[in-house]
């Protein structure tokens, strides 16, 4: 049966996804980078150096009565554990009209098969599968005003917001933020408020080897 039910205004709503967190190490390299760099754009909206994740499925508003079923969906995925990279830079969706900041993700296969596994997964228990090839990236800063969506849009224009650090990353060494082994991957809760999204970890989901 779908978990996917319609929203009763009585019910309480998650707003939730499904994501990687990051080494301790690699975060903190991070960190000292965007350190370094914000101020070349102070009106960008940055996204807070504890909440950094890799997104494998963005889920949305789901009712309460349905976060056990999603659970137990993502409990049943069994993967190898596997290295993952992150090193250098880009803007989504084009350098001249950047909306994203993102520092790029390398993880040869194992990446890409678990965020497959994991839309698979869901889409048995009735959640919409993604209509768009998964993109791995790590979100740093979007653009303040207008949508912060990455794809193109027709109404795509120059944006002078990243202006400024584009010229600063033109003369400085690609960065290299490390190596981590992903061995687990979390459910997310997500909550909007005035100083931005937080986000909480509800449930923890070990990556390990298929049983033969």
């Amino acid at each position: 049966m779908p978990c996917c039910l319609p929203v009763c205004y009585a019910q309480r709503v998650m707003r939730i996804f499904v994501a990687l967190d990051l080494d301790p190490a690699i975060r903190e390299r991070i960190q000292k980078f965007v350190e370094e760099i914000r101020t070349t754009v102070p009106d960008a909206r940055w996204i807070s150096g504890e909440f950094l994740h890799v997104t494998l499925k963005f889920i949305g508003e789901q009712p309460d009565a349905a976060i056990s079923q999603i659970e137990a969906s993502l409990r049943s995925i069994q993967a190898e554990p596997f290295p993952v990279s992150f090193n250098g830079t880009g803007f989504f969706p084009t350098p001249r009209a950047a909306r994203v900041f993102w520092i790029r993700i390398q993880a040869e296969d194992g990446l890409t098969r678990l965020a497959k596994t994991i839309d698979e997964s869901l889409a048995r228990i009735g959640l919409p599968k993604e209509d768009r090839a998964f993109s791995p990236h790590l979100t740093l800063a979007r653009a303040r005003g207008g949508s912060g969506a990455p794809g193109r849009r027709k109404d795509d224009k120059s944006n002078r917001q990243f202006a400024t650090l584009l010229e600063f990353l033109a003369t400085y060494p690609a960065p290299d933020f490390g190596t981590m082994s992903a061995r687990e991957f979390f459910l997310y809760r997500s909550q909007l408020s005035s100083k931005g999204s937080q986000y909480t970890k509800i449930a923890r989901f070990e990556l390990q080897p298929a049983i033969i």
